[in-house]
Order: structure tokens, then sequence, then C-alpha cells
């Protein structure tokens, strides 16, 4: 196995781990009576996660690896580590509204409104990038911040009509 198919494989470990933990935590925020807001959009957030791991499985699987762009793709699953930590049970893929709940605020929310779409963004951009595939960045990171557009301002809505109290959606 290469050293870039390694690197993959670790990379769809975590997010099909990450997805079974935004499952559980999603299912315990709606038992505690949350509510999800603008689950239509879902699918094409999960469309561009899955069809851009799908395209680095596809063309980068035997690419040599460039080290500059793994490092930063490293430090940006420690700041993934410290999001799901100061969320922890609040950690979802979906927008979730927990009615009388305050938002979020430490950690690194203290400084970006939305740091789990920072990474996430830097992070599709980074890993093609690792496998000298600057194209698929280009065009993820395009998708990418079109599924944002209509997720930050689903998230906006939702944070308004709660008065600021909702569970922090993780991408």
């Amino acid at each position: 196995m290469s050293f870039a198919s390694t690197i993959l494989l670790l990379v769809t470990l975590q997010r099909l781990g990450e997805l079974a933990l935004a499952r559980r935590n999603t299912s315990r925020l709606l038992a505690r009576g949350a509510i999800e807001v603008s689950a239509s959009h879902y699918p094409l957030v999960v469309s561009v996660h899955a069809a851009w791991l799908i395209a680095l499985w596809i063309w980068g699987r035997d690419q040599d690896v460039g080290l500059p762009a793994l490092a930063g793709f490293i430090v940006l699953q420690g700041l993934r580590l410290w999001i799901l930590a100061t969320l922890g049970p609040r950690w979802t893929t979906r927008i979730i509204v927990l009615p009388g709940e305050p938002l979020v605020a430490s950690g690194p929310y203290r400084y970006l409104a939305h740091p789990n779409y920072a990474v996430v963004a830097a992070e599709i951009a980074l890993l093609p990038l690792a496998l000298h595939l600057p194209l698929l960045a280009l065009i993820f990171t395009a998708l990418n911040a079109a599924v944002l557009v209509i997720r930050i301002r689903a998230e906006t809505s939702a944070l308004s009509a709660a008065g600021g109290r909702f569970a922090r959606p993780a991408e």
C-alpha cells in the first residue's frame, strides 16, 4: 500500500468515525428536544464530501506525497480535535437547534464564528495539494464554498430564530 493510500485510508476512517459520532450526538440532542433545521441541504453537504474522498482515491492513491501540504493537513487535525473537544456532545454534522442552551463561545469559537468550516475548507484544499492534484483542490474548494454559502445562511437564520441558542453543527 502506498503512503498516499495509507493517508487516504486514515482520512476515510476518520470521516466515517466522525459520521458515527455525529449520528450519536444528533440522536441524543433530538431526544433532549432539539430540532433539526434546514435538513434539505444536508445530502448536498454529504455528496460534496463523499465525492472529494472518492476523487482522491481515484486520482491520488498512488501519488507522491508533498510533505509541506501534508504537514499543514496534520496541523488542521489538531484544530479539528479542539473543535470536537469544545463542542463535546453538541458536535454534529447537521444544524440542530437546542432550545434553552447558550451558543458555544469558548475554545476556537472565541476567535471564529465557524472554525470547523474554516478547517474543512483548508482540508479540502490541502489534501489534494499534498497529493499533487491542484485541479481537484480547486474544484472541491469551489464546490465546498458553494455549499457553505447555503449552510451558513441556514445556520445564521436558525441562530437568529432561536435567539442565539443552538447546538453548533460540524460542517
